[in-house]
């Protein structure tokens, strides 16, 4: 089965994070069992979804890890001018959700394994396919726990996130955060007697921009990336019921993205003072005035060293000179730190395409990608 097949098999599968993936992993697994690869799926709690993790080659060698994540974003909202869950080729390039993101990489690396299965390999190649990265790298904590029971860990990963087929040695981390605002409800019409927790909000958002400003202006930087420092970033407000209501809760969703060099416990407790500071001289009046700040899920940053055995190792497949970082988070920094794994991100296409309607992957950088892991596969029989 080509790669192409197997992508449009795969874009068949409409698996957005908040449905099923089962059967995609299934189809993946069955297919891969039919070359002789054993595939071990990992299931949710629910059963619905699983990870994936094949081993192609000797078991009791560090190989190399190829790694995705086969859920979607949802489609509902956009204008697409055509089913996002059949494939389409058209123009010199394949369309439908996930093609560049990600899936195009997946139908790769499989197309690869398959490859690797009628060789004589000495160093394995390992698959890695994971569920709800789009939700905050969520899925793939169960392979890494699976990973790091095993006897032999992958010797070093490729993320096959959309990098126009460039090396990547980096990425930062995120950190979502929600702060609940406690005021006292109370009539408009007496407004000035009650606490207006969208009040509370306002004045916490001035915190978060604050720290903002001042991190821009002092924090650490790093010329590689579009925006050089760690961000904070307020994504959702929400509270009141109607206008002749005082509101006494307001919830705002906000993040960090930082550096790998960066500290995000240290900005989110410079929050929690500046919390602190917004209600504590409410509270003779409110005694349950409150601005609580909780985690919701993180993942880390990604910063492999530029001379990297895996960077070098990457740049000899694909024949570039330089590296790059991605805006993007993915999966790679929770294998470096998770695993120490040493961990790139390379693969076919562009985030430019990702998340939009009409998404595609071109067949040009399909073909860079398949030949990258050709010659993979090719250092993985000679011993690399």
């Amino acid at each position: 089965m080509d790669t192409r097949s197997i992508l449009d098999r795969l874009i068949g599968f409409p698996t957005v994070s908040s449905e099923p993936n089962m059967a995609l992993m299934e189809w993946v697994r069955d297919l891969l069992g039919q070359a002789g690869i054993e595939a071990v799926l990992i299931p949710d709690e629910s059963g619905k979804k699983a990870n994936l993790y094949a081993t192609i080659g000797p078991k009791d060698v560090p190989g190399v890890m190829l790694s995705g994540h086969t859920d979607v974003v949802p489609v509902e909202g956009q204008d697409w001018s055509r089913d996002p869950f059949r494939m389409v080729e058209a123009e010199g390039r394949y369309y439908g959700r996930g093609t560049t993101d990600m899936k195009g990489f997946v139908a790769c690396a499989i197309s690869a394994g398959l490859a690797a299965a009628k060789r004589d390999l000495k160093v394995p190649l390992h698959l890695a396919f994971s569920h709800d990265e789009e939700v905050g790298c969520l899925g793939v904590r169960s392979l890494i726990g699976m990973l790091e029971g095993a006897p032999v860990r992958p010797a070093m990963c490729i993320v096959g996130e959309p990098t126009a087929m460039q090396v990547a040695t980096g990425h930062k981390g995120k950190v979502a955060l929600r702060a609940t605002c406690i005021g006292r409800e109370g009539h408009s019409a007496l407004a000035p007697l009650a606490l207006n927790a969208l009040h509370l909000g306002a004045e916490f958002i001035g915190a978060v921009r604050d720290l903002q400003a001042e991190v821009a202006e002092t924090g650490l930087k790093d010329g590689d990336y579009d925006v050089a420092y760690t961000t904070i970033h307020v994504g959702k407000m929400q509270g009141g019921v109607q206008v002749n209501i005082v509101p006494n809760q307001c919830v705002i969703d906000f993040e960090i993205r930082s550096l790998a060099e960066d500290d995000p416990a240290a900005l989110i407790a410079r929050l929690e003072a500046a919390a602190e500071g917004i209600v504590a001289p409410l509270r003779d009046a409110f005694p349950e005035a409150a601005i609580r700040i909780e985690r919701l899920w993180d993942y880390p940053g990604l910063g492999t060293p530029s001379d990297a055995r895996v960077v070098n190792f990457v740049k000899g497949l694909t024949g570039a000179n330089g590296t790059i970082k991605v805006a993007f988070g993915t999966e790679g920094g929770l294998f470096t730190k998770a695993l120490g794994i040493p961990t790139v991100i390379c693969g076919p296409g562009s985030m430019a395409q990702g998340h939009k309607p009409d998404e595609f992957v071109s067949l040009e950088q399909m073909a860079r990608c398949e030949a990258m892991l050709a010659r993979l596969v090719d250092r993985l029989e000679a011993g690399i």
